[in-house]
């Protein structure tokens, strides 16, 4: 049986992979900030699908919780055969209305993190010859929006540079750029949302089946559901001064989680 650690797996993205993977059948390592959570997350999966889930508490914006999270990656004795990084936040407010140690915390989530797990993971992976990794982004990668928006970007540059590094070692890596996903991340942002338009939202679980599928297609870049697939081609057309004024009149940033 497979092994699949998850960063943010309390809630959003990161419960719906752990919902679908331990429906699949597969074996979860949970990691997240509140013990209590994680602890009822785990047991609620095992019940549920008969799978062994374990507990890692972690705060990826600190060395130590990242260290706690790599170490668990690179043991040989318990292999982790997917890696979903999906720890994520936002703030809420344009450049130089939010503290600069909240924009270095983001950098060290979305960023530092990601490179550091990613890169524990993908080296017992290389040596078994198998295994993939699920680097969560978001659309706002490809729209000139803060912060965030160049976070995200740093993942999907990062992701398809390694992926083709990595080509042929049996070791799959996959940037994933959802839109708007009904979850709470807005809400624990202290972002509104009444101005996004309902055909906007994606539903988490459909999110993720896509892009288990897009992994096991071999894709390095996944933007699930065809209306943002459509947004971004368009977008590629669109001078990026526009661009940033129209994405501003929807929030400081596009998305996942």
């Amino acid at each position: 049986m497979t092994t699949a650690l998850i960063t943010g797996s309390t809630a959003g993205l990161g419960a719906a992979f752990a919902r679908r993977l331990a429906a699949d059948g597969h074996d979860l390592v949970l990691v997240a900030r509140d013990t209590k959570r994680l602890r009822e997350q785990a047991t609620e999966l095992h019940d549920l699908h008969g799978i062994e889930a374990e507990v890692l508490t972690a705060d990826l914006s600190t060395d130590t919780g990242i260290e706690a999270v790599t170490d668990r990656l690179g043991s040989r004795r318990n292999p982790v055969d997917l890696l979903i990084n999906n720890a994520g936040f936002g703030n809420k407010g344009r450049f130089l209305d939010v503290p600069m140690a909240d924009e270095l915390t983001m950098l060290k989530v979305h960023c530092e993190a990601v490179l550091r797990l990613t890169s524990a993971a993908v080296e017992p992976m290389r040596e078994r010859g198998r295994g993939g990794v699920v680097n969560v982004a978001s659309v706002a990668a490809f729209v000139p929006r803060g912060t965030y928006g160049a976070s995200k970007a740093w993942v999907v540059q990062f992701t398809q540079g390694v992926a083709k590094d990595l080509a042929g070692s049996g070791v799959r890596l996959m940037a994933l750029a959802p839109g708007f996903v009904r979850t709470e991340f807005h809400q624990r942002a202290g972002m509104g949302t009444d101005n996004i338009p309902n055909w906007m939202w994606l539903d988490a679980d459909n999110v993720v089946a896509a892009a288990l599928a897009d992994l096991s297609r071999g894709k390095t870049l996944s933007i699930p559901d065809p209306r943002y697939k459509t947004l971004m081609g368009a977008a590629k057309l669109v001078p990026r001064g526009l661009l940033g004024g129209l994405t501003s009149r929807t929030g400081r940033k596009y998305g996942p989680q």
